[in-house]
């Protein structure tokens, strides 16, 4: 995997917004207890990024909450299978 083709995050909200709009690549285990979410970048994906540090983004608050919990039944289902 080549470091500027993907773009690796921990943090489950900021997983959430980018997949409101790009589907998650892969989950990648850092740790026993830890995982990060994995996306194909692209530079649509960078201003998305920017966006999110300026707090420019804005989330239907709905829509977010579901997208999480789905994120977090993906973590739960990795964890299951021993990944």
């Amino acid at each position: 995997m080549e470091i500027n083709e993907y773009f690796t995050t921990p943090d489950l909200n900021l997983a959430t917004v980018v997949s409101l709009s790009y589907p998650l690549d892969s989950i990648e285990r850092l740790s026993d207890k830890k995982r990060a979410f994995v996306f194909k970048r692209d530079s649509g994906l960078d201003q998305l990024l920017e966006a999110f540090w300026r707090r420019e983004t804005r989330v239907e608050p709905l829509q977010f909450s579901e997208q999480r919990k789905m994120l977090l039944s993906r973590l739960d289902n990795e964890e299951g299978c021993g990944f």
